[in-house]
């Protein structure tokens, strides 16, 4: 049967997943903790956006469309204690609060290191510095899209395009925020109805189309596989296509009950039409 395998959060965006072992879905469709903080370009800023910000297209700040190398960094998230740890190569780099002096030693400490990688000269282009940091650490808010949704992946789809790839294919290249197995590969992909993902019920929305983000090594940031083309040639697609979108589901019945999430937990069944 469908079950979830791997469930991930992104606290900040373009950054390293965490492997979690239960995700709390919200009201809003999104999940807690995922997309809450994001490094946005200086010319991109305003003084509202630090905690009023509601959605950030990706060309306003890091992401690793533009600048791969930052999967090679390591962050810890600290919910409770609203702090940011970010390592590389075993050693952290930086360890800051949301405090506007932690804020900045953030943010220095990034644009150091972006500095001095091989996107070094893409982050010095007019407007892009200073790196401010924004979001309140709380507030799921920088996804892609500004309505709220959870992203779903199947492992037999990532298991196919290593096999065309001829290597293997590490599922946090995809940021999904949920990865299911015991499918067929790409049947994510005709979903249309209800999704079930233990005992909280989703509407099945678009598929994902996917970008540069994809060809980043999640260990090492170097760009080492063709991902966008091998789904465009090796399986036809119109449009290089991996995972799926899902939207909050239907009110109860009676529809005297709103839709309120739920947590989803690592063995949860799945069920989808």
């Amino acid at each position: 049967m469908a079950h979830v395998v791997s469930l991930y959060r992104h606290p900040i965006k373009g950054f390293t997943a965490e492997s979690v072992d239960r995700l709390t879905v919200q009201p809003d469709g999104r999940i807690a903790g995922d997309r809450v903080l994001a490094f946005r370009f200086g010319d991109a800023t305003t003084p509202e956006d630090r905690d009023g910000l509601d959605y950030w297209p990706k060309a306003k700040g890091l992401s690793l469309q533009d600048f791969p190398t930052l999967a090679s960094l390591r962050t810890r998230y600290d919910d409770q204690e609203r702090r940011v740890r970010i390592e590389h190569s075993g050693s952290v780099l930086v360890e800051a609060g949301l405090d506007d002096d932690g804020r900045t030693q953030l943010a220095d400490a990034v644009t150091e290191f972006v500095l001095t990688s091989a996107e070094g000269r893409r982050i010095q282009r007019p407007g892009r510095l200073p790196l401010v940091l924004v979001g309140d650490g709380a507030t799921s808010r920088f996804q892609d899209r500004p309505r709220g949704y959870v992203s779903v992946h199947s492992s037999g789809s990532v298991s196919a395009l290593g096999e065309a790839l001829g290597t293997d294919v590490d599922d946090r290249r995809f940021r999904s925020n949920i990865v299911i197995d015991d499918v067929a590969a790409w049947s994510e992909l005709e979903w249309t109805g209800e999704v079930i993902v233990g005992d909280v019920s989703f509407e099945a929305a678009g598929p994902i189309v996917r970008c540069l983000a994809t060809h980043a090594n999640p260990d090492t940031g170097v760009r080492d596989a063709k991902v966008l083309t091998t789904l465009t040639t090796a399986f036809s697609q119109a449009e290089p296509t991996l995972g799926r979108l899902l939207l909050p589901g239907s009110a109860s019945a009676d529809a005297q009950t709103p839709w309120t999430g739920g947590t989803i937990r690592l063995g949860d069944a799945v069920t989808a039409h």
